[in-house]
């Protein structure tokens, strides 16, 4: 996953300075805290948390009607 290096904080200043944290997710959406130089919790927006969910459940519905159009005929017989 590539990050934007403009919403990386490291987490001491994360801790420190939270309204910076706040300001980021403001600005772009969300906002990625590292520990130990790894990037390892990411902050959103409920805005941008809400669209990763809906594409979220529109790619599992959109698989499981996939997997049920190709079985329709196994589905059928399993069904009787």
């Amino acid at each position: 996953m590539k990050v934007d290096t403009d919403v990386l904080v490291p987490m001491t200043e994360a801790n420190q300075n939270f309204s910076k944290v706040v300001r980021l997710v403001e600005e772009n959406g969300m906002a990625v805290i590292m520990k130990n130089n790894v990037p390892r919790y990411m902050v959103l927006s409920f805005r941008e948390y809400d669209e990763i969910q809906t594409a979220r459940r529109k790619l599992f519905n959109d698989v499981a009607d996939s997997v049920i159009s190709e079985n329709i005929e196994a589905l059928k017989e399993l069904a009787k």
